[in-house]
């Protein structure tokens, strides 16, 4: 089916015109005082990186690398989060210890074998993101043990998975190397890293 449309008017740009920059000025260097909200990835302005239970490990790899994150959100037909796969689950030892457990080759690998299932997610409410600080979200990971928190707003008594928060993101951000926020299993040992860069 063929439609003529309209092409909308067009005018020379104006003399002088500017471009428009930000209603709020860029933030200077981040620290740990700085707002915690403009880290999530707001799943309202950016697809959540998601792959099904029953993909291999391989195939959740690909994705991550073809997406640029490192963890994905496993999720069935009807968008429902089952879990969550990170790099470090595919990288470690859980696909060769799935591989044993199920007596296949490590191709065969499933991501429901690796991943974390959603009934040992923890969530940071959107609410409370709203008011925090970097701090308190790198405080939050630090004290258990991982590298991304998924962000969960209620809405009509439901809940959804409205973003997630980073580790390496925000220790690129702060200007330290992910390698460093792995190690640092404390809140201290992370605040005397970020403490220490000028």
């Amino acid at each position: 089916m063929h439609r003529d449309y309209l092409p909308l008017p067009c005018r020379p740009l104006a003399r002088g015109a500017r471009v428009r920059e930000p209603a709020q000025a860029a933030p200077g260097r981040l620290t740990l005082d700085s707002p915690a909200i403009g880290f999530m990835t707001d799943f309202l302005a950016v697809p959540a990186a998601a792959i099904e239970p029953s993909a291999t490990a391989d195939e959740a790899n690909r994705t991550m690398m073809r997406r640029g994150v490192r963890s994905l959100l496993v999720t069935d037909e009807s968008r429902r989060v089952l879990g969550i796969l990170t790099a470090t689950d595919l990288l470690g030892e859980r696909p060769l210890q799935a591989a044993r457990e199920r007596d296949v080759p490590r191709a065969e690998v499933l991501v429901r074998d690796v991943m974390t299932p959603a009934h040992e997610l923890e969530t940071l409410l959107l609410d409370d993101l709203r008011a925090a600080s970097v701090g308190r979200v790198v405080a939050t990971l630090a004290r258990a043990g991982r590298q991304h928190a998924l962000v969960a707003e209620v809405e009509g008594g439901a809940e959804y998975v409205r973003g997630i928060l980073s580790l390496s993101h925000i220790a690129s951000a702060i200007g330290i190397t992910y390698e460093l926020s792995v190690a640092a299993r404390s809140f201290a040992e992370l605040e005397s890293a970020i403490g220490g860069r000028g």
